[in-house]
């Protein structure tokens, strides 16, 4: 019966005209807040329900938001992609909006998706995860008036950036990861990474090094760079360890990467024990607190990534509602980290 609730049903119960129920549900902004709270419980307790394509012909709005979704890559760091997709979702939810998934390929198979979905689909804005320097994605949308936030800087100019943007500060992770090492007595902390060049691999090998230069260590011989996934993981640090038994800990740029190493750490045989003074393995420290890391014990750099899609789609939200200057147009979001047996 709930679908057989009219507008004006709702317009009579709660005492105002009908044009202040569309109000209420569309512009909120132009209505007082206790009559909006008023027709908001009306609305709940007689289980109106939008007509959304209705609303669109009206609003020319379609109350949709697009994200891509990745493929699972080596299952362990696709976790953090679907916390962030399922933050979203709920906080698009709160806000009347819904989120529409797609999936590409490169900076190219996503304007070419974006391209379709604006024309068959029409959504309000985008969510784009996965910045990188030379991003195109963000040069398209712009050019064409496309209102979108994104997950991550815009790496190549993060101080001119003309959209809003979330994203969690990796260098203060790494940093205090390192900081919990030295803090428990290792002077020799390697750094597994990415290849150089990674906006957000050079953001967290920065605060590595940062930690060290602080106490008047160097870095040079202890930074190795690999692809992320675990068994280059593990390659890395048997090399970087190999090269430097003196080596007694390990930083990583990820969980994958983190796993390879402690395989190695803990692996029978010849043993990176503290410089051989001690029966202690090789500390190992990650980045992310996926499920994994919980699981096996691996200490790692959590982030608050439930609130990084909320935070996205209250800034995207204020864009869209025609907000401006009101709000800050970017965050920058600490993470935390969670000690356990590794390290």
């Amino acid at each position: 019966m709930a679908d057989k609730v009219t507008i004006a049903d709702v317009a009579r119960a709660a005492g105002v005209s009908r044009q202040t129920v569309s109000n209420a549900l569309n512009t909120p902004e132009v209505v007082r807040e206790e009559t909006r709270r008023r027709v908001l419980d009306v609305v709940d307790e007689l289980g109106y329900r939008v007509n959304h394509a209705a609303r669109q012909m009206r609003t020319g709005r379609s109350r949709l938001i697009a994200a891509r979704i990745d493929p699972e890559q080596d299952g362990i760091n696709g976790s953090v992609g679907d916390r962030f997709l399922h933050g979203l979702t709920q906080t698009a939810a709160t806000e009347d909006y819904r989120v529409l998934l797609y999936t590409a390929h490169g900076d190219d198979g996503e304007i070419a998706a974006f391209d379709d979905l604006l024309g068959a689909h029409e959504p309000d804005a985008f969510v784009l995860m996965a910045t990188h320097h030379g991003d195109r994605r963000t040069n398209w949308l712009t050019e064409r008036g496309v209102p979108f936030v994104t997950f991550g800087r815009p790496w190549s100019d993060p101080d001119g950036a003309n959209h809003p943007w979330v994203d969690v500060d990796g260098a203060a992770g790494t940093d205090a990861a390192t900081r919990h090492l030295l803090s428990r007595g290792h002077r020799r902390i390697g750094f597994l990474g990415w290849p150089e060049g990674s906006g957000v691999g050079d953001d967290r090998r920065e605060g590595w090094r940062r930690a060290l230069a602080d106490v008047g260590l160097g870095t040079a011989g202890l930074f190795t760079e690999t692809e992320d996934d675990v068994a280059p993981g593990e390659h890395a640090a048997r090399t970087l360890l190999d090269g430097d038994p003196e080596i007694t800990a390990l930083v990583c740029a990820s969980d994958s990467l983190a796993l390879g190493a402690l395989h190695v750490a803990r692996a029978p045989g010849p043993a990176w024990h503290a410089g051989g003074h001690s029966h202690r393995p090789v500390a190992v420290v990650g980045f992310d607190d996926t499920p994994v890391a919980k699981a096996i014990g691996l200490t790692s750099v959590r982030q608050p990534i439930g609130e990084v899609a909320s935070s996205c789609l209250r800034l995207l939200a204020h864009r869209l509602a025609g907000g401006a200057g009101a709000s800050p147009e970017y965050l920058l979001l600490p993470p935390s980290l969670v000690v356990r047996a590794s390290g």
